[in-house]
């Protein structure tokens, strides 16, 4: 019985070990397709939210542009200076045409300039040395009917995702990106 017993147990010891054995395994198929996913998956997930983000930061760029080209408008026919608006009261406009994607109060910097002429237009972006935003030069002179004036509005806007370098997204320190959306125009002549 007791040999019985041994030779029963090198039986089943030969076959484990000539089932585990490294040439058996390396030829095993099954399970391939979950060990390639799980290759694939990380890549595709960054390309995916990649993707994602930078059509989110140039739907916000549009936003700004639409917002630009609203709000300008009353600059541009006279109404804000007819109706005495100030900075303040002109970045309340603004506020008012961008909705839900920006948090206009703290975040819209507004830059309104009058030139004497449209050759005289220069812009360097208002970045310090640093990569923050350089809000000092900016103002708020809507003109007479007739003048040249430029309106820019300025969004700071947060990089999320850095798994892969989406270095040329951000533009300024802290992982943010300067969203800038520009007007140019001659007042009408208004009364």
């Amino acid at each position: 019985m007791l040999e019985t017993m041994r030779s029963e147990i090198r039986r089943r010891m030969k076959r484990f070990v000539r089932l585990a054995s490294p040439h058996r395994f390396a030829r095993h198929q099954g399970g391939s397709a979950a060990v390639e996913f799980g290759l694939i998956l990380l890549p595709f997930l960054a390309l995916m939210f990649g993707i994602m983000q930078t059509a989110l930061v140039f739907f916000a760029d549009q936003t700004l542009e639409t917002a630009v080209a609203d709000s300008a408008r009353l600059i541009l026919t006279g109404q804000a200076q007819n109706q005495g608006l100030n900075a303040a009261t002109f970045k309340n406009a603004v506020c008012a045409r961008v909705y839900g994607l920006f948090n206009c109060q703290s975040g819209i910097y507004v830059n309104v300039q009058t030139y004497s002429s449209f050759g005289g237009i220069s812009y360097t972006p208002p970045i310090d040395s640093h990569g923050n935003l350089d809000t000092s030069n900016f103002g708020y002179n809507p003109g007479g009917p007739g003048d040249i004036v430029v309106v820019q509005l300025y969004y700071q806007w947060p990089i999320f995702f850095t798994l892969m370098d989406f270095s040329s997204l951000s533009n300024m320190s802290g992982g943010k990106r300067l969203l800038v959306a520009t007007a140019a125009f001659r007042n009408e002549p208004y009364n």
